[in-house]
């Protein structure tokens, strides 16, 4: 059937307006469930007052919700205002850039920051550190980082490629998914050691969301280490339900012994999911 709303036909053939497909009376219905869901939470806070004094006065009373098909007169304002609102986003992210080119091409640097591989140092800017990390600050505010601008401090946990991604989500809030991937469970430590929540909170993102059967032993793994209880219970719950595919691999049989504490943890989730299971069955 033609569609008055995505036929490619020319206006002046295009069908009746009451003609529409299937897919696009689908579309219109929730714009219109989105732009009602809008008007009522704009007054549900009022309504809601009123419900209650009404109450008192008058069981009976029912207050009317918004007439379903206002909210249409109003969607091409929201739709610009989101608009806007994405261009001044714009705007503050291309304002805030100067910040990475300030890193990325040494601008009136004034520290040297060393990884814990021996590798070259990179240079950084001493305030930027300190407003990201209250850690660094106060390794910054120390006696020995207070002389010349050519101190360094080290990172002893880093390698010179884990310390540059870090300092690049520092100065960007930001990095490329490739560095994300390789990097990630260094970054999470890093993040933890020097209270940094956003990218503490960014990693754990991107291992909830990447978590499959050949990852799952290295966040259960990360996730003991910087007790994070969020992302340990996912990781182990996903273990116990594909613990098939992950303890007959040769993976598994390097994490056993060299974490028996969480070895122990697996054994004893895997065995209260199957009383449940055994208890609960699916009928």
């Amino acid at each position: 059937m033609d569609c008055a709303v995505c036929t490619t036909m020319p206006f002046i053939l295009r069908p009746p307006r009451n003609t529409i497909c299937g897919a696009c009376y689908e579309g219109a219905r929730a714009v219109i469930a989105l732009m009602n869901k809008f008007e009522t939470d704009k007054y549900g806070a009022a309504e809601n007052s009123n419900n209650n004094n009404n109450k008192a006065n008058n069981n009976s009373l029912v207050i009317s919700s918004p007439n379903s098909c206002k909210p249409l007169a109003n969607l091409p304002k929201w739709v610009n205002n989101l608009k806007e609102l994405e261009d001044e986003l714009n705007r503050k992210i291309n304002f805030l850039s100067g910040f990475v080119a300030a890193f990325r091409e040494q601008i009136h640097t004034d520290i040297q920051i060393l990884p814990g591989s021996n590798g070259p140092s990179v240079p950084a800017h001493r305030a930027l550190l300190a407003a990201r990390s209250e850690i660094f600050k106060n390794m910054l505010d120390s006696d020995g980082c207070k002389s010349a601008p050519s101190d360094t401090i080290t990172l002893p946990e880093l390698s010179h490629e884990e310390l540059e991604s870090l300092l690049d989500f520092l100065y960007s809030g930001n990095l490329p998914p490739e560095k994300v991937e390789k990097h990630v469970y260094a970054l999470f430590l890093a993040s933890d050691k020097y209270e940094i929540s956003y990218l503490h909170e960014f990693c754990e993102r991107h291992m909830l969301g990447s978590l499959n059967s050949s990852n799952a032993l290295d966040v259960l793994e990360i996730s003991d280490v910087c007790s994070n209880k969020t992302l340990k219970d996912t990781a182990l719950n996903f273990i116990v339900k594909n613990m098939e595919d992950i303890v007959f691999s040769a993976k598994y049989e390097a994490f056993a012994p060299k974490n028996p504490h969480l070895y122990v943890q697996i054994t004893r989730a895997f065995f209260m999911d199957a009383k449940t299971r055994r208890n609960n069955p699916v009928v």
